[in-house]
């Protein structure tokens, strides 16, 4: 059989494909892909463009802010305060940063909470829940502070009449619990015409209280078969009869007995033997 070398080798070139060929058919070879590619540039492109328009429309002096709005009406913060935490107010309508502008509201002494919206067109607006005191409060040899009617520590300077609060004491993170102990003491010993001046909670969970009458009860810890409500609803029973038996002047009531409890008398009054 014969052989024709040459023209073998000249049809297996023609079946190969060249250098050149496989180029052609490369990236700038493929129109979908190019197609593709500039559409993805002019969509990124637009947006880039609109958001830099954004941000000159709104950086330019077109919004102003020219009011600020008080929601509610308030009772200790005074105007001073709101028109110094105001001036954290900066930028326009757009651009003033709101969270800015309520952290310095909320670090008034009398401000428990503060929420602040833009008011279209030209305004900010202040919506402020102040503190309400319902006791004092030392921990310690510290200064006196004050808790609200959440049972919330907070420091402000107190009134005249906010002197005259019950005064709490305890343990680091008690004033919700002394708080809820002191309104249930206070319904207990309403019976009797007393009001608790001060409510005391130990590191060891005993509970004193000092009466507006100058008398003090000592109610011990709370035990799983005598809760401490039930010594004191213990004492408002018995104490006007028990004290009209003795005909002496009362200072402390040691009520930690589980059925009765030890009186001890004032101190003899200057003059007297």
């Amino acid at each position: 059989m014969a052989k024709f070398p040459g023209l073998t080798r000249k049809n297996a070139k023609a079946r190969s494909p060249s250098r050149g060929g496989q180029a052609s058919e490369g990236f700038w070879g493929r129109p979908q892909l190019l197609n593709l590619m500039a559409d993805l540039l002019l969509l990124f492109g637009s947006a880039a463009l609109a958001y830099a328009l954004v941000l000159a429309a709104i950086r330019l002096p077109f919004f102003p802010l020219r009011q600020v709005v008080v929601v509610r009406a308030l009772e200790q913060v005074t105007p001073t305060q709101i028109e110094f935490a105001a001036k954290s107010l900066s930028g326009n309508f757009f651009t003033v940063n709101i969270d800015a502008v309520r952290t310095a509201l909320e670090k008034q002494p009398w401000v428990r909470r503060a929420s602040v919206r833009r008011r279209w067109p030209d305004g900010v607006e202040f919506d402020l829940e102040e503190h309400v005191a319902a006791a004092r409060w030392q921990q310690g040899a510290s200064e006196i502070r004050l808790v609200n009617r959440q049972g919330e520590v907070f420091a402000a300077p107190a009134t005249q009449a906010q002197a005259l609060l019950p005064l709490f004491s305890g343990p680091e993170g008690s004033s919700p619990q002394v708080l809820a102990r002191y309104r249930d003491f206070s319904a207990l010993l309403k019976p009797l015409g007393r009001v608790p001046r001060a409510v005391a909670l130990s590191a060891r969970q005993a509970w004193q209280l000092h009466l507006d009458d100058g008398l003090t009860l000592e109610l011990g810890r709370d035990q799983p078969n005598q809760p401490v409500e039930a010594r004191l609803a213990r004492f408002s029973r018995t104490y006007v009869a028990a004290q009209a038996r003795i005909n002496t002047a009362i200072s402390v009531i040691d009520m930690r007995y589980p059925n009765g409890f030890a009186l001890r008398p004032r101190s003899t009054i200057k003059g007297n033997t």
